[in-house]
């Protein structure tokens, strides 16, 4: 997963989002065991701190689960797997919707255009 980092976002908070877009496509599955805090800082190219508060993060929003002497997890609550997929979609959105507001387009134009750009990809 070594890659460049934005500047304007920490990298732990990227990490994690990285990951829980994996989680959420179906990379991760529920129940599955995350690479080792040594093992995701050599794959990431960060310092093994990074991780651990990338870890902590997560396991603070629910969506890991450590186990002592086993290792960091994916949660198998289903509900905030649902939640977390949910709040990644309205990330998605309110993205996309502030981009082209600041575009200077209406929410007439915005709706049209995403409307014309699904029928395209039917095709």
């Amino acid at each position: 997963m070594a890659k460049d980092f934005q500047s304007s976002k920490p990298i732990y908070i990227q990490i994690a989002d990285h990951l829980s877009s994996q989680i959420v496509r179906g990379e991760m599955r529920a129940g599955e065991k995350l690479p080792s805090v040594r093992e995701m800082a050599i794959q990431s190219g960060v310092n093994p701190n990074t991780i651990q508060r990338t870890y902590s993060e997560m396991e603070r929003m629910g969506i890991v689960e450590t186990r002592r002497g086993q290792g960091t997890f994916v949660t198998e609550n289903e509900q905030v797997l649902k939640d977390l997929k949910s709040r990644l979609q309205t990330d998605i959105i309110h993205s996309f919707v502030q981009n082209m507001k600041d575009l200077g387009y209406s929410q007439e134009e915005m709706i049209t255009g995403l409307e014309q750009y699904l029928r395209r990809e039917q095709e």
